[in-house]
């Protein structure tokens, strides 16, 4: 699960307070709840904070946590696991919530993404120019049927095409979000076929009021024909005596009843013991024997523990101890310190990159960086694949520099400092 924080501390509202109507709705949800338990009014009380106020602020939280007497923590925790609680600014015309799960998917949201991106911003959770508008891909929101979908505020919007939300947008965006209809956009009802009903066409069949008229046509028509042949009433089935079959069987001496338990002749334990015998002592290789009389010959049943493994046998890349490029005598399997391709060193500049702003770099890998003669961001930024492979050997990362992607943040990081790299990826180095 994605780390989910609090809006920076420069755009939070110094206070929090329900308007009338959301007091009086925020009372009602507390007593929904028995007395002692009404923390659990939280998850509805943030939501009706975000109602109001389009997000939800640190102040709610508080407000929210002092009002149901538990403590601010426990608020935080709850606003910051739940992904429907918008902790940052969002749009204050629309937030537009797009599906991406499989259904949705496979029914082109990709494009519906698209049109967010050119319309809004490139980035999810950052608002447009105005800041009227926002967005953000979502798990599944219930309408698979009529896949793809979006979710503005509480209303759904159903069977999209790119054109059809890109005239949406504009609508929200012009302040006129209240005129269009929710729902199917491509003019079916609810989730019917698009060409309408095929089965359950009527309620004739399963409405009591309908029986019941059918009923008193009967008994009319009997009563206007006293004559008719009435027939004669089904007799009601003889009763069935329960069956044997439920009963357990079982072979097991102590059920038997031809066996008396306990025996009446008491036996010392000193008797028993002496004509008890023995178990004969363990034996591996017996243990292991294959009856004669189940395979036809006296063997062993199992073979060697371990077997040869084929030299095409597949290994992971990272699993792979390098042969060439190591150092002679090496038993850790780095490259070599004069292999061609490890990265240029230079001598320590005056002005020293912190390295640690890179994600997957600590204190003391940036030791081992600078050891190497790594000091700024623009090294790591030109790095080929050769010198980023040589690098994830030497620090044994597994091919982790790629799965982070150690040469885009450095880039980022080298062309703008932590404003770049907030804009490129959405969120501040860790």
């Amino acid at each position: 699960m994605s780390v989910r924080r609090l809006a920076e501390a420069s755009v939070q509202p110094a206070s929090f307070a329900f308007n009338r109507a959301n007091a009086a709705a925020a009372k009602q949800w507390i007593k929904k709840y028995p007395k002692g338990r009404e923390q659990s009014a939280i998850i509805p009380l943030l939501m009706l904070a975000q109602e109001q106020e389009g997000w939800v602020t640190k102040a709610a939280i508080e407000t929210i946590s002092d009002m149901l007497g538990m403590p601010r923590i426990r608020g935080l925790e709850v606003a910051t696991f739940y992904t429907q609680y918008q902790l940052n600014p969002v749009g204050t015309r629309a937030h537009i919530q797009v599906c991406g799960t499989t259904p949705c998917m496979l029914r082109g949201s990709e494009a519906l993404m698209d049109v967010c991106r050119s319309k809004i911003h490139h980035d999810q959770f950052h608002t447009n120019d105005k800041g009227t508008l926002s967005w953000e891909e979502v798990e599944c929101l219930g309408a698979c049927v009529n896949a793809p979908m979006v979710m503005i505020f509480k209303d759904t919007f159903e069977d999209l095409t790119p054109e059809r939300l890109a005239e949406i947008i504009d609508l929200y965006g012009a302040g006129k979000g209240a005129s269009v209809t929710p729902g199917p956009q491509n003019g079916r009802t609810t989730s019917e076929p698009i060409t309408g009903l095929t089965s359950l066409t009527s309620e004739k069949a399963i409405l009591k009021s309908t029986r019941d008229k059918e009923a008193k046509a009967a008994t009319k028509a009997a009563k206007a024909a006293p004559d008719a042949i009435v027939a004669a009433p089904v007799p009601a089935p003889a009763p069935v005596a329960p069956s044997n079959a439920g009963k357990p069987k079982t072979d097991a001496p102590e059920t038997s009843p031809a066996l008396k338990s306990p025996s009446a002749k008491k036996v010392a334990p000193a008797a028993e013991k002496a004509a008890s015998v023995s178990a004969p002592p363990h034996s591996a290789a017996n243990a292991n024997k294959a009856a004669p009389e189940v395979e036809k010959v006296s063997k062993q049943r199992s073979g060697p523990k371990t077997k040869a493994e084929p030299a095409s046998a597949f290994k992971a890349p990272e699993a792979k101890v390098p042969t060439a490029n190591t150092d002679a005598g090496s038993k850790t399997g780095k490259p070599s310190l004069e292999d061609k391709n490890r990265p240029a060193g230079i001598a320590k500049p005056a002005l020293v990159d912190d390295l640690k702003l890179i994600s997957g770099v600590g204190p003391k890998v940036e030791g081992t960086l600078h050891e190497l003669g790594i000091f700024t961001f623009a090294q790591v930024a030109s790095w080929k694949k050769a010198e980023r492979e040589w690098v994830d050997g030497y620090l044994s990362f597994h091919g982790r520099i790629e799965r982070d992607d150690w040469v885009k943040q450095a880039k980022a990081l080298a062309k703008g400092g932590v404003a770049e790299y907030i804009r490129v990826f959405g969120k501040k180095p860790v």
